[in-house]
């Protein structure tokens, strides 16, 4: 009896032990996971500092960046305008497409229509101008000296001089002919109709930050705001960078448009007026609500440029900024593909409101053939927006604590 309970106490400490090395073993081989936090990591964003960079780092340290290797996922197109950690491929150029500390004159023109402008502007209208105000000072200087009490006691009761009422009234006429010719061809330039091949570029006006659409590009959406300063933001939220460009001008998403492609800009606002203004396009066109306003122009040099809305729309005015990027049309392809659009056919007129007259399509924004008097309706078919939304800023934040 007592040889069978030592055997069943032996027994039952064999199985004690296998169950404690099995349960010691499986321990070993889980791998650890980590409690959860409740929130996702953060990803890059668009040009945000590269993680692990001295600009990304508050204390300044430098760390490897975790994500610059990361695979992207099955079937998705890399953005061609950022580098992998982010950061944007194209730095604002001094000079160029900004405005420039201690410079006088107009920015550098990157269009047909501003360098024309800038020709009348630099060679005819100045200097007409500056002569005109330099004679009118000599007449002024001569008339104080030669007619003062002390030297023309007498003073002359000459009441009428044909000759020089003739001349100052057919001298600025003339001065106006001159000047009428290259303003009426200028002006037609700037409002002649887009060509078939142009790119659709749809801005809207809000208060205070822009949207864009690209109708002819399966409705891609870009959503832009002002990106604060390094101090005005709180702690892991994104702030303005010398590669993302000025303080006041940088925005967190850019607009890409082709180079050497004609665009066709196309205006409207959803609350007040606003007014889409980049300089080195020569190109300042209103967004007025209920509206549609057009223009074309192109692009001949890429690059980074910057604008802003220069119609007084509010208390945040000053910081709803215009960023653009310049890119090959190959690239500009590459990145509406990104954004899951898609390439009309070459030469495809746009039938986006208002449509082309080449257009197949007549929207409801066209005068009735009839020459009816109904209501003006924008009854464009809309698509299905890949929607590129504005981070870092929530949309409409812009700078309320200035």
């Amino acid at each position: 009896m007592r040889m069978a309970g030592m055997g069943l106490s032996g027994l039952k400490l064999a199985l004690l032990g296998a169950s404690l090395a099995l349960a010691a073993g499986g321990h070993a081989t889980t791998p650890a996971v980590p409690a959860s936090t409740g929130t996702q990591a953060a990803t890059p964003q668009v040009g945000a500092p590269p993680p692990g960079s001295a600009e990304a780092q508050p204390d300044g340290s430098v760390t490897p960046p975790a994500t610059a290797g990361a695979a992207q996922p099955a079937g998705a197109v890399a953005d061609p305008t950022l580098n992998a950690d982010g950061s944007p491929k194209l730095r604002p150029t001094e000079n160029k497409g900004q405005p420039s500390p201690r410079v006088l004159g107009i920015q550098n023109q990157v269009t047909p229509n501003g360098e024309e402008a800038a020709r009348f502007h630099n060679n005819l209208l100045m200097p007409v101008v500056t002569l005109i105000v330099l004679l009118v000072l000599a007449l002024l200087v001569w008339v104080v000296i030669r007619y003062r009490a002390a030297a023309h006691p007498n003073p002359s009761r000459t009441s009428h001089n044909t000759t020089i009422e003739i001349l100052w009234t057919a001298v600025p006429v003339l001065i106006l002919a001159v000047f009428a010719v290259p303003s009426i061809r200028l002006l037609a330039h700037q409002f002649k109709p887009a060509p078939d091949n142009a790119v659709t570029l749809k801005a809207i006006g809000n208060q205070w930050f822009w949207t864009y659409e690209y109708p002819d590009n399966g409705g891609v959406s870009v959503t832009a705001n002002m990106l604060k300063e390094r101090d005005q933001v709180a702690p892991g939220q994104r702030y303005r960078t010398d590669a993302d460009g000025p303080r006041l001008l940088a925005t967190d998403n850019r607009i890409v448009l082709p180079v050497g492609v004609p665009i066709r800009l196309i205006t409207t606002a959803n609350d007040v007026i606003h007014s889409w203004a980049i300089p080195s396009f020569w190109v300042k066109l209103d967004a007025i609500p209920g509206r549609l306003n057009e223009t074309s122009f192109t692009i001949k040099e890429p690059g980074v440029y910057f604008g802003q809305c220069s119609e007084l729309c509010g208390a945040r005015h000053a910081y709803m900024p215009i960023a653009i990027d310049a890119v090959s049309p190959a690239e500009f392809a590459a990145w509406i593909r990104a954004k899951g659009g898609t390439m009309p056919g070459a030469a495809q007129p746009s039938t986006a409101a208002p449509a082309q007259p080449s257009a197949d399509h007549v929207d409801d924004t066209a005068t009735p053939p009839t020459g009816g008097d109904g209501p003006t309706v924008n009854a464009t078919e809309t698509a299905t927006p890949v929607t590129q939304g504005a981070t870092g800023n929530p949309a409409g934040a812009g700078n309320v604590d200035q």
